[in-house]
């Protein structure tokens, strides 16, 4: 029990360590997270001011604060707290003899460098993916996936709205994915971090931006726009569930694009029944709702 105490402290330190030192510019700027995340924001949110997709929609939108508050919120003072728990589970798995490589079923260290990051990318997408439905189809999971889905004027830190829960959801999964690549060297995953931020931010974000041909592999504002709509197609419990890619998407048939305006209704039947505020929306989803 005492390792698993130890381990649990020292984690929530040393991520808090690493959150601070990346804050002034202590850690590699490649590997810095922190500002990485206020520069691709800082860069998307300029080609909103400058290429606005709904012209009438103020610069600072409905909520623009709370999502701000998320994203900091979500990828470092929760990612802290939560990243102790993960040690902890990280620890019992070593003592039932599973390691990160014991599930590999691709060996990755024998590729390039580019060629295992991209491997990297498509599986751990794909997870996430199949994780989005599940929080769409689940009665229990959409009650947390709601919050995502309140946001009623889209903007880049939309993307950032989701609830803590959403973490406790994604990261196992994900760390599941990892556990299939053999071989993979961890330093390179801040580099799929980045592009998957940057593709996430231009999905949510005030852009009319659709890739061309390319639209049929990467997700796009267009695309993930109508993932938002209030109305979506009769029986259908979502649309469009991309992550970074929407490949999956056109692979498995979910996919729906019926127009381009932009002019939407975002939003769930029900949404009013989200509470307004950060504080109120952090407990949402524990007690049954009707919506």
């Amino acid at each position: 029990m005492e390792k698993y105490v130890d381990g649990f402290i020292a984690s929530i330190s040393g991520s808090f360590n690493w959150t601070l030192k990346s804050i002034l510019f202590e850690v590699p700027w490649y590997t810095n997270f922190f500002w990485g995340i206020v520069v691709i924001s800082l860069i998307v949110y300029g080609l909103e001011i400058l290429f606005p997709w709904r012209k009438n929609q103020s610069i600072i939108r409905k909520d623009f604060w709370l999502d701000a508050f998320y994203m900091f919120f979500n990828f470092f003072v929760f990612a802290i707290v939560i990243s102790g728990f993960y040690k902890i589970l990280e620890l019992f798995f070593i003592d039932l003899g599973l390691t990160m490589n014991s599930l590999a079923i691709i060996d990755l260290s024998t590729l390039a460098s580019w060629a295992q990051l991209l491997l990297f990318f498509i599986v751990l997408d794909f997870v996430q993916w199949v994780t989005h439905i599940v929080l769409h189809t689940n009665k229990f999971l959409w009650q947390f996936h709601q919050i995502h889905h309140s946001v009623k004027e889209m903007g880049f830190a939309a993307h950032m709205r989701y609830h803590w829960m959403e973490n406790v959801i994604y990261k196992p999964l994900k760390t599941l994915g990892v556990m299939l690549l053999g071989g993979f060297e961890p330093e390179q995953a801040i580099i799929v971090h980045f592009i998957a931020v940057s593709i996430g931010h231009l999905n949510h974000s005030n852009i009319k931006l659709s890739w061309g041909p390319l639209k049929y592999i990467i997700n796009n504002p267009v695309m993930h726009l109508y993932h938002h709509a209030y109305e979506i197609p009769e029986g259908k419990n979502g649309i469009n569930y991309g992550i970074s890619l929407s490949l999956w998407d056109y692979i498995f048939k979910t996919n729906y694009i019926p127009e381009d305006s932009g002019t939407i209704t975002l939003g769930f039947p029900g949404d009013e029944k989200v509470p307004p505020g950060f504080l109120k929306q952090l407990f949402y989803g524990f007690r049954k709702n009707k919506n």
